[in-house]
């Protein structure tokens, strides 16, 4: 090696040594002068009745108008259910919700000849409160909306979430990629006053100051008593984990707190249980189990990462604590697919660990492939039963046959859940029915469960038998 060889690459090396100084100088720096952890905001709203709400509801519009109430696949409970996206034939994904002032409920999701194309768009309908109908969908933003307010290139867009802020305006977090795949991702925001009708310019999320890539949205926010937003996202560049960004109301990212061992984990969900204490319920990149962490100081520490009884088969979650103080978790309960949908609850003193699901759609057949005949008559029948017309049925199944089929069979999917509760108590979930259609269910978490239709049965025989 000559001289000036040795001499460039000594340079290189301090070069390299300042660099890795200065890194790790602002990162001490960083956590010398971290923000204090102000604690939650609980937003209080009254419990009303069910025997108020859901009678009046039901009577105030012809009952032809109301969609029919149907029960769970087991018989437990009840609830209403109706598609939310109009436009057939889209591979559709990533619904999340808001209650608007006048008690509609306005969806957000987005839409494309498939996830990640160039055509996806974010689209948006409202559900009228009176009678549960959803009005058609709009286009909310596309991709070159989305470049020209930001002046910069935009390859695709995805996961949108939708949430109202603590005064009063709507806050619109989405994810877009200028290059690469997911992990290239950044976060746009946007805020509307007007619940939805118009929104302000796309601005970008800075969350690092290096590349400002790889952080995903996926659930909803949370609040602290100071006026800042607390935003769970995700990373998947090189590694996967989850942290809190925390925001100030002008879209500031101000700080944000990594959650300890959360590697291969994603898609943060977190539930809100004082003003001091929290859980976090992490989807897992293994397809192991569903994650875990908690506060007991308000997010500023986190425990490590630990696993829970519940199964994950790598799919998203989706959870809130209702105003009497009850847990819910959204999830596929099962490890190998997404083919069953449930809600689990708990209180607030209790776990989800010995919850009995509650079953909002399941395969027929759990656990064998359907046929692609039977998967076309399947999807047909209950597209037909919605109101939907011959050829939107044919564009709906070819979009999920394109998606969820192979040659000889068919996975169902049931799929990226967001659960909202109204001011009438009532818990709303959206989530990807089959990966052509948003579907929204309305149930009250009052009701009494009656025992599991088919267990009866099946003690019914057994006592027969003897």
């Amino acid at each position: 090696m000559s001289f000036s060889s040795q001499g460039f690459a000594r340079r290189m090396s301090l070069l390299l040594a300042l660099v890795l100084t200065a890194i790790f100088l602002l990162a001490g720096w960083k956590i010398g002068n971290q923000l204090s952890a102000p604690d939650f905001l609980l937003l209080p709203r009254p419990e009303v009745s069910a025997t108020k709400i859901l009678p009046k509801l039901q009577t105030a519009v012809p009952a032809a108008v109301m969609p029919v109430r149907q029960s769970s696949p087991d018989g437990r409970f009840e609830f209403n259910a109706r598609f939310v996206s109009s436009s057939p034939g889209q591979a559709v994904h990533a619904a999340s919700l808001v209650e608007l002032r006048d008690g509609r409920l306005r969806a957000v999701w987005f839409s494309g000849s498939r996830e990640g194309a160039r055509d996806v768009v974010i689209k948006t309908a409202v559900m009228d409160a009176a009678n549960l109908q959803w009005g058609e969908e709009t286009t909310l933003l596309d991709r070159q909306q989305l470049q020209q307010g930001l002046w910069r290139y935009v390859k695709k867009i995805g996961n949108p979430v939708i949430a109202r802020m603590p005064d009063g305006s709507l806050m619109l977090w989405m994810v877009n990629v200028s290059l690469g795949g997911w992990a290239g991702s950044s976060i746009t925001w946007l805020r509307s006053t007007d619940d939805g009708l118009s929104w302000s310019l796309p601005a970008r999320l800075v969350t690092s100051p290096f590349l400002n890539i790889s952080t995903l949205a996926k659930g909803a926010p949370i609040f602290y008593q100071d006026g800042q937003i607390g935003l769970p996202v995700y990373h998947e560049f090189v590694t996967k984990f989850a942290e809190i960004l925390r925001i100030s109301p002008e879209g500031r990212v101000l700080d944000k707190m990594r959650v300890p061992g959360s590697q291969t984990s994603l898609q943060p969900v977190v539930l809100v249980n004082s003003a001091r204490e929290a859980k976090i319920y992490m989807r897992s990149g293994k397809s192991t189990a569903v994650m875990a962490s908690e506060t007991v100081d308000a997010g500023k520490t986190w425990s490590a990462t630990h696993a829970t009884p519940w199964p994950n088969p790598d799919s998203a979650l989706a959870g809130l604590v209702t105003t009497s103080g009850q847990q819910w978790l959204a999830l596929n309960p099962k490890p190998k697919n997404r083919e069953i949908l449930a809600l689990l609850q708990a209180s607030a003193a209790s776990s989800f660990e010995e919850a009995i699901p509650w079953v909002v759609e399941s395969s027929p057949t759990p656990g064998k492939p359907f046929s692609v005949s039977d998967y076309e008559r399947l999807l047909g029948d209950e597209l037909r039963q919605q109101g939907a017309s011959q050829a939107q049925i044919q564009a709906d199944v070819a979009s999920a046959k394109r998606q969820l089929c192979g040659p000889a069979t068919c996975l169902q999917e049931f799929s990226y859940p967001y659960l909202l509760q109204s001011r009438d108590g009532c818990l709303h979930l959206v989530y990807t029915w089959h990966r052509s259609r948003i579907k929204h269910v309305r149930l009250d978490p009052r009701q009494v469960l009656q025992p599991d239709a088919a267990s009866s049965v099946q003690r019914h025989a057994a006592s027969a038998a003897h």
